[in-house]
């Protein structure tokens, strides 16, 4: 058996290269795990935003899964952006069938620049079929908005729209704050089912170039969870992740640039300080 984790990505395919499929790839291999993929749609995007979405067929997708399941050892997997109810409901069915184990759900929804990557019809499934097989769930503060049916403005509307996350059936969800308010500090929040909750706290980079963030924090805390982490210490190096790529800017396009998936590797949160995440119970 190989001694290096593989792991999945189920997402759609991003032409600019900065989120989706391509960020997911990028992250697995700087994090030292085999990436494997189901591609979903094919977008034509870049830093100014989405041009047009060619979704994949149900069959495309079952078809991609099936040789997936039967030929790779799948220790932990990411979905993003999956875009209707019926690939949705085949990536369950799947999930369920091949007994993969590790779930981690990106809600991926809209677009840096406003582009709807998830039908409106589709987040019923989403909740109904996937959500119950997440072992953490990571929407940012608008998706999870949407998941949950209210606004979050506080930390207490924060904490009821995990709960009500949660109640879906997920294992744990971790509530992404680049959304937030404070223009100094992000906040990430993490609950599970037990009621154990803990923010991860980082200075706010003051940077546009944030495209594919939410895809490149699942995909890094996929990677770790599939070597063996726990779920908060993958939490911790995926925050860790992130804040690296967003330090050490690659200054590419004319919109909202890519991150860099190449700065933790490079000891940039290094070069930053070691605290530059903390965890707060």
């Amino acid at each position: 058996m190989s001694a290096i984790p593989q792991v999945l990505t189920i997402a759609g395919s991003d032409s600019g290269g900065g989120a989706g499929i391509q960020a997911d790839i990028k992250t697995f291999q700087e994090l030292g795990v085999y990436s494997t993929s189901v591609i979903t749609a094919v977008t034509s995007q870049n830093t100014l935003g989405v041009n047009a979405i060619y979704p994949m067929g149900r069959e495309a997708v079952q078809s991609q899964l099936q040789a997936i399941g039967e030929d790779f050892q799948i220790a932990a997997l990411k979905t993003g952006m999956l875009f209707n109810a019926e690939i949705i409901e085949e990536t369950a069915y799947n999930i369920s069938r091949f007994e993969w184990g590790i779930i981690v759900v990106d809600p991926v929804m809209i677009a840096k620049g406003g582009a709807h990557l998830l039908r409106q019809e589709a987040v019923a499934a989403l909740k109904q079929h996937l959500l119950p097989l997440a072992t953490v769930v990571t929407p940012n503060i608008p998706e999870a908005e949407v998941l949950c049916g209210m606004a979050i403005d506080d930390a207490m509307t924060r904490r009821k729209a995990a709960e009500k996350i949660i109640s879906y059936g997920a294992e744990s969800v971790v509530i992404k704050g680049g959304h937030g308010k404070d223009p100094y500090v992000t906040e990430d929040f993490y609950l599970n089912q037990s009621g154990e909750c803990l923010l991860f706290r980082s200075a706010r980079i003051d940077t546009t170039e944030t495209h594919g963030t939410g895809c490149t924090f699942a995909a890094a805390l996929t990677a770790e969870m599939a070597k063996g982490a726990g779920i908060k210490e993958a939490i911790y190096v995926a925050k860790q992740f992130i804040q690296a790529a967003l330090t050490d800017g690659l200054h590419i396009g004319a919109g909202h640039g890519p991150t860099n998936h190449a700065a933790y590797k490079a000891g940039v949160s290094k070069r930053e300080g070691e605290n530059s995440v903390e965890i707060y119970g």
